[in-house]
């Protein structure tokens, strides 16, 4: 089974962003854009974990001690950079609550054997990956300047920074991912209070 936990995003929140979507996802055509309902912050990638080991991340995962928190969804960026675009990214603002909740989780997951991070926590929610490569933010040596989201680049920068509207997570999530060719689709397994 293909693991992670993510948070939800507010109906409000996602119905705005796929609105912004709609305006410019033609100015990249040749990029995979994640659809509406498939759109989520994660907060730890897990990957492939035998089905039995499903109850024993649910089990840590409710250990968690962790109060909600206020995220503001506002910008864009690329990743690894805006020269050698993978990755069309959306923007989150929050306080401390987000990150120590993202810590939390790596640690509970560290301690079953699951690898550390290795890279400090950034929030985004990913809104579209060009074709092949790695959705890694992380500079590759086969990365280069390209094409794929140059005109949506120069059509954005005409734009004032889009602001999405805010929201405070109550609760996160531990999901499977079903990959097809048709792209990736997401269940929740279980859900995780934050109070």
């Amino acid at each position: 089974m293909r693991l992670f936990i993510a948070l939800d995003i507010d109906d409000a929140i996602r119905e705005r962003i796929t609105c912004f979507v709609d305006g410019v996802s033609a100015f990249a055509p040749d990029a995979r854009w994640a659809k509406p309902e498939s759109l989520h912050v994660t907060l730890k990638f897990i990957g492939e974990q035998p089905e039995a080991a499903v109850e024993r991340l649910k089990d840590a995962l409710a250990t968690i001690a962790a109060t909600p928190a206020d995220i503001h969804f506002r910008g864009y960026g690329f990743f690894p950079t805006a020269k050698s675009p993978r990755v069309f990214w959306l923007g989150l603002e929050s306080g401390p609550q987000l990150a120590a909740l993202a810590k939390a989780i790596d640690e509970k997951m560290a301690a079953l054997g699951i690898p550390k991070e290795d890279r400090a926590f950034s929030p985004h929610l990913t809104l579209a990956r060009g074709r092949g490569g790695s959705g890694s933010p992380r500079l590759n040596k086969e990365d280069g300047p390209n094409r794929i989201f140059q005109c949506l680049q120069e059509k954005l920068t005409a734009l004032t920074a889009p602001e999405f509207g805010s929201m405070t997570a109550r609760e996160f999530f531990l999901y499977q991912s079903h990959l097809s060719p048709k792209g990736a689709k997401y269940t929740k397994l279980a859900a995780f209070d934050l109070k």
